[in-house]
């Protein structure tokens, strides 16, 4: 049987992972956090490694306060990026398959298309370019490594935009939401799900991907359907970004082009709205 690592075991994707994980046959999962394993000390993730083998580790270890990482911009690099490339390396010279994830916020937004994997990066923040630099760390580190780039990430489990537009939408008669910036929601279950199918794939095939899930969404959109979903009556106005500043400056256009992941893997990829509609009786 295969035993997979899952780094980051709390956090929203690591959380679904386990949820999904009895779902793949003649595969054991083993789902650690920063107790368990500090990625940010080499010493740590190579003592860890020496002790057990693992055909396949899963990166979902993150640090993802996109506006404290303004302020705390070493914390984000040393999770982002160094302890990223710890991983990268440690799977490498264990010969273990890594997957590890991305952000659309490692592009500037000034795009009128949809972002493909070749597409130059520019973050506008210090998350952004933590996690670029992670990208690079990881790549540096071990070529062979599955890098997915996601965006707006939401679960039934931990924070997040679903829950945050939840919890005010009863509190409130009224909420201005930004829709001058515009992206992909993603389900966190759904990439879950395209993960359990790779690392259960027999071909690996290394390099860059974009997953979210399909469809055009500003956040306002989303908010509008959170409420509508949900069966709430709060009245949702559109605002610009420039009437709700905030310390991290994000990309007004980020959606991300997925034929690639799509073509190599064989997905069909739901609507974010048919997803959402998923989710949201689970958070009730």
């Amino acid at each position: 049987m295969n035993k997979i690592l899952v780094t980051g075991a709390h956090g929203q994707l690591g959380t679904e992972l386990n949820f999904l994980s009895s779902l793949l046959e003649n595969h054991s999962f083993v789902f650690v956090d920063r107790n368990d394993l500090d990625i940010t000390d080499v010493d740590s993730v190579n003592n860890f490694f020496s002790k057990e083998k693992y055909p396949a580790v899963v990166n979902c270890a993150a640090y993802t306060a996109v506006d404290k990482a303004e302020t705390e911009k070493e914390t984000a690099f040393k999770v982002n990026a160094n302890g990223a490339g710890n991983l990268a390396a440690a799977c490498k010279q264990v010969n273990a398959k890594f997957i590890h994830f991305s952000t659309d916020f490692i592009f500037d937004g000034t795009n009128s298309v949809p972002y493909k994997e070749e597409d130059k990066s520019n973050p506008l923040s210090v998350y952004g370019g933590s996690k670029l630099a992670g990208e690079e760390r990881v790549l540096l580190n071990n070529p062979d490594t599955i890098l997915i780039r996601t965006s707006w990430v939401y679960s039934s489990f931990g924070n997040n935009f679903v829950k945050t537009i939840l919890k005010l939408c009863k509190e409130r008669e009224q909420l201005n939401v930004i829709y001058d910036q515009i992206g992909t929601p993603t389900y966190a279950r759904d990439l879950a799900a395209v993960v359990l199918k790779i690392v259960g794939s027999e071909e690996w095939k290394p390099g860059i991907y974009n997953y979210s899930n399909e469809g055009v969404a500003s956040w306002y959109d989303f908010a509008i359907a959170i409420r509508d979903i949900a069966g709430l009556k709060t009245k949702i106005l559109p605002i610009e970004t420039s009437q709700y500043p905030t310390p991290a400056e994000r990309p007004k256009y980020s959606v991300l082009n997925k034929a690639k992941i799509k073509e190599t893997f064989g997905l069909e990829i739901p609507h974010w709205r048919e997803s959402l509609e998923k989710c949201i009786p689970l958070i009730k």
